[in-house]
């Protein structure tokens, strides 16, 4: 089973700021630098929402789909990646002077035998993979950061 990777960012931005930047899915080429592009189908973003993603990694470029599962404006939204079963979050709390938001990357049920097959022979092996997953969120938490800070002001 795949463990739970996480990051967290404190930004200078109400929770209501913060959502509008990471509820708009169709913006995730902007934050993330594995997850080029997300094409939302049926219009607004709301739980039951699917996607088509385009990941990459160097050279190499591979499609997913997702479906919103928690959609709590100005406070949480997650998203299961149908191929590999991995559920991706990002919780909005309010601290005082701002939002603390974290991202945080489940596998609850594991993954899927064709992602890990993927991921030991084709992305450097779990280990790696996960180092690179955790740099992505925090470069991903660092973008939004600096656009949440930006639109706040």
């Amino acid at each position: 089973m795949s463990k739970t990777l996480e990051a967290s960012i404190d930004v200078d931005a109400s929770p209501e700021q913060v959502w509008k930047i990471v509820s708009d899915l169709k913006r995730m080429g902007e934050w993330s630098p594995q997850c080029k592009k997300m094409k939302v189908f049926g219009g607004d973003v709301r739980k039951g929402t699917t996607t088509l993603n385009v990941n990459r990694k160097g050279f190499l470029v591979w499609p997913t789909t997702a479906k919103v599962v928690e959609f709590a404006p100005n406070k949480s939204i997650a998203f299961r990646i149908v191929e590999n079963k991995t559920i991706w979050s990002y919780t909005l709390t309010p601290n005082g002077t701002g939002t603390t938001v974290v991202e945080k990357r489940e596998a609850p049920t594991g993954t899927s035998a064709v992602s890990g097959f993927l991921v030991s022979k084709v992305l450097g092996g779990t280990e790696q993979f996960d180092v690179e997953l955790i740099d992505g969120m925090n470069e991903t938490l660092r973008r939004i950061k600096s656009e949440s800070e930006l639109a706040a002001k």
